[in-house]
């Protein structure tokens, strides 16, 4: 038995270490959903901004001049929530198959998206950069760029996200084929 109190039993140089160690792979793991977890925050942040152009737009909260219409790719990009709810579920227990949907959801709700944006929204960025002429605004700045600044932004959390969820992914699956070998 143990006591609380007194020497604990010396290792093979000497030296009193404690001897329970957690697994690299388990460690691994709960770093990755840290990540993916704050990423998830970041994501949800910019859908909340995306939803709220779109609302205010809609329902004519405020004047258009205040914030203009949505750009088409903003309405796909609202199913980017599925991704985020897919990848918050699949974290608790380990689910592969929620993370595996979150990453295939990822790319085609989240991605696909800011990619078609990017290429709608260039031409107005281009008469913009040209001869200096915006007719969408949100709070007094051109729509063209504060859309853009926010895809710069969605683009990296989403890359980050993927590639956090893949490597994720190829840990809780080393871990599943550990414990089959057993």
């Amino acid at each position: 038995m143990t006591s609380r109190v007194g020497p604990r039993s010396a290792g093979p140089n000497g030296s009193v270490k404690h001897r329970e160690r957690v697994a690299p792979n388990y460690q691994m793991s709960s770093s990755l959903k840290s990540e993916v977890r704050k990423l998830n925050l970041v994501h949800l942040l910019i859908w909340l901004l995306v939803a709220a152009q779109v609302t205010v737009s809609h329902l004519n909260l405020v004047s258009h001049d205040t914030v203009s219409m949505p750009y088409q790719w903003e309405y796909p990009y609202l199913l980017s929530l599925v991704p985020l709810l897919c990848s918050s579920l699949s974290l608790p227990k380990n689910n592969i198959s929620y993370l595996v949907l979150s990453m295939i959801s990822g790319g085609l709700f989240s991605v696909a998206p800011l990619i078609y944006g990017s290429m709608e929204m260039f031409p107005v960025a281009q008469q913009l950069y040209r001869h200096g002429k915006a007719y969408r605004f949100i709070f007094g700045f051109s729509a063209v760029t504060v859309m853009y600044v926010v895809m710069v932004i969605a683009v990296q959390v989403h890359a980050w996200q993927l590639y956090y969820m893949k490597k994720l992914l190829d840990s809780w699956f080393n871990t599943t084929q550990e414990k089959k070998k057993k």
